[in-house]
């Protein structure tokens, strides 16, 4: 009898292979001969596709009794075929590959049950609950609004209480890997266990435990990053996408995809709610509020009533020292929280000391060797870095006059704002946060505990610190530069501008009534600022929901980024012209470019991109994966294939 195997490598279809003592049934685990090694595969529910003249291998042997489910192959069929991406590679999100993952392990997940602290909802929280209750048992997409310290989380608590208690299992995902210790304490508090905690960074002793405790229904909740949501649930019951808005959903290398949007596809295949969690909703889930797809509900006020801070706007252009980044305004704002023992935030987006390095006699710029882009100075390390590929390069390069460059560093990083504010207050215990400094588990952990126990006075932090993190004693923040400019390629920036800085304003005043955001700005006329100051988010947003469908933008359109990379820009943009012509066979596509890449070249290659955008009620991945399957492509350039890109860059 013959059976088909997908194998987690780089193909788009599965293998045949014949079975002669069991009984295989599509979603068991194998192992089979390919080449000269063994692989660990999954038998696939295609037609038995027996090539001639080849002699058929047998499959060696069924791994353990687990099998993955109809619904979960069903999704991640359509997850390959959504995102344009080989079959194979879905696969190895899913078992990575590894057989090890299946060897029987006597170790469960440790669920160390102690008493749960009480906690009551209150009003708000109830009527939420009961919305978000409303259809258990089928797919629905609910959005949970709440501003930021409205409890949003405890009302999903109780939620995935329920769902428990049917004996069902729970994922949440969060946007970043760092937030899931933060959110684990909060959870043994609410119920009384550890969540399985899963994301790239744990061990593959935990993922063996973790992935067979789910696929038996043994471990009931996850909370996970973007790969947790390619977990071979047995009995999923909900999925929470907690801060939905957050970018960070996109996945940008290897299998590009966005986690939110997939998490819906994923809840629709297994027929179940999901449950999108926001203080400001990203525009495509604000749009599908409008249209009445999702069901919405809104709480409005903090968990305990206490208000959201208060804002003022500082205009830069009145400095007295135009080389200083904070203003005299803002310095005596700080000192009276600093009187009150309150702690204060200096908000910068811009990891590093320095974004620029130029000499001032030879006008040499400091740019990656391998990448079109300025290094970052970072003091700690005494080096140029790239953001990009990560290469480090000593600041030294000899000027016209053979003596060593003279170099000028333009504008702030938060090593530059973490010294300037050193030098105001040197009394006070400074901290950055930054994610050049949160590499270690433990400098996190012990960070927050001095936060949380008031030793920090003031924190120095970059976007990362906008996301989740409650501290108490935090009254004061100062924006160093409000700009909402944005780069000129990022069709997101006053979406992502919004939600920044509203959740910003959240991480404040959470158990004050008198805590103050100060934006610093050379704009402080700018628009979106000031009807952000007025608490104004969904006029916002309406806006630019009537500047994306007069302008054909997503979520008015779909849109399909390809980016052709090669050793040089010639070999680019030639590679992109010819896949241009070929695509242009396919009937309702509008191609644009080809186009250098604004980021025109990263790791040593050169970037040309082609924009595809198409009705948004068509699926079109399917032609365009087969015709790009199709094509002889050089091995001189790479494709790199990105559905509903975030931006342009």
């Amino acid at each position: 009898m013959k059976a088909q195997v997908l194998l987690p490598k780089i193909f788009n279809f599965s293998f045949t292979y014949e079975t002669k003592k069991e009984k295989l049934t599509p979603g068991d685990i194998v192992e089979v001969p390919f080449g000269k090694e063994k692989a660990t595969g999954v038998v696939w529910p295609d037609k038995i596709f027996a090539p001639k003249d080849i002699k058929i291998k047998n499959i060696h042997k069924k791994i353990g009794k687990i099998s993955l489910n109809k619904n979960f192959i069903n999704f991640m069929k359509w997850f390959a075929m959504y995102n344009v991406t080989p079959l194979g590679l879905v696969l190895k999100m899913v078992i990575g590959g590894n057989k090890n993952l299946f060897i029987k392990n006597d170790k469960n997940f440790d669920l160390r049950i102690i008493k749960a602290k009480k906690f009551n909802l209150n009003q708000e929280q109830n009527n939420a609950f009961k919305f978000l209750n409303l259809k258990n048992n089928r797919f629905d997409v609910s959005v949970l609004q709440g501003i930021t310290g409205s409890g949003k989380t405890l009302v999903y608590f109780e939620r995935i209480k329920k769902i428990i208690a049917e004996n069902k299992q729970a994922l949440v995902l969060l946007p970043e890997i760092f937030l899931t210790n933060e959110f684990k304490s909060r959870f043994y508090d609410f119920f009384g266990f550890e969540p399985a905690i899963w994301h790239s960074k744990i061990t593959p002793k935990n993922k063996k435990i973790i992935w067979n405790g789910i696929i038996n229904n043994n471990i009931k909740l996850v909370v996970g990053a973007r790969s947790s949501l390619l977990l071979p649930f047995k009995k999923l019951g909900v999925i929470i996408v907690d801060e939905e808005h957050d970018t960070s959903y996109k996945q940008d290398e290897g299998v590009i995809y966005h986690a939110r949007d997939m998490a819906i596809a994923r809840a629709s295949f297994e027929k179940i709610p999901i449950h999108l969690i926001t203080s400001i909703p990203s525009l495509e889930t604000f749009n599908n509020i409008q249209n009445k797809k999702f069901r919405h509900f809104k709480i409005n006020k903090r968990y305990a009533d206490y208000p959201l801070p208060k804002t003022k706007i500082v205009n830069l252009n009145l400095r007295k020292i135009k080389n200083s980044f904070i203003s005299d305004e803002s310095i005596k704002i700080v000192k009276k929280f600093l009187e009150k023992n309150e702690q204060v935030l200096f908000f910068l987006n811009r990891r590093g000391y320095a974004p620029y390095l130029i000499c001032k006699n030879c006008g040499y710029k400091q740019i990656c060797n391998n990448c079109s882009m300025y290094l970052t100075f970072h003091k700690n390390k005494n080096k140029a870095i790239c953001h990009h590929c990560s290469s480090e390069k000593k600041i030294t390069n000899k000027c016209k006059d053979k003596k060593n460059c003279d170099f000028i560093m333009y504008g702030p990083g938060v090593e530059k704002i973490y010294e300037e504010v050193s030098k105001l207050f040197p009394t006070s215990k400074i901290e950055i946060f930054s994610s050049d400094y949160m590499k270690k588990k433990d400098h996190i952990n012990s960070l927050f505990n001095r936060i949380r126990n008031n030793q920090v006075d003031i924190l120095v932090g970059t976007q990362m610190i906008s996301k989740g993190f409650n501290f108490p004693k935090l009254n004061c923040i100062v924006v160093i530069d409000a700009d909402f400019s944005g780069r000129g390629y990022d069709l997101r920036t006053t979406e992502k501008n919004i939600q920044l800085y509203n959740q910003l304003s959240g991480r404040a005043g959470r158990f004050s009534s008198e805590s103050l955001i100060v934006y610093q700005t050379l704009s402080p006329e700018d628009i979106t600022l000031n009807e952000l100051i007025k608490s104004n988010p969904d006029e916002i947003l309406k806006k630019e929901l009537i500047s994306r469908k007069e302008n054909s933008l997503p979520p008015f359109c779909r849109l399909i980024a390809i980016i052709v990379s090669a050793n040089n820009q010639s070999l680019s943009i030639e590679g992109a012209r010819q896949i241009k012509r070929h695509l242009s066979k396919i009937i309702g596509l509008e191609i644009m470019g080809p186009v250098d890449s604004p980021l025109l070249k990263i790791k040593k290659k050169f970037r040309s991109r082609l924009l595809i955008r198409f009705n948004e009620k068509s699926l079109k991945q399917k032609m365009v994966s087969n015709l790009l399957n199709s094509l002889k492509i050089s091995s001189k350039i790479k494709l790199t294939v990105d559905v509903d890109p975030v931006n342009f860059g």
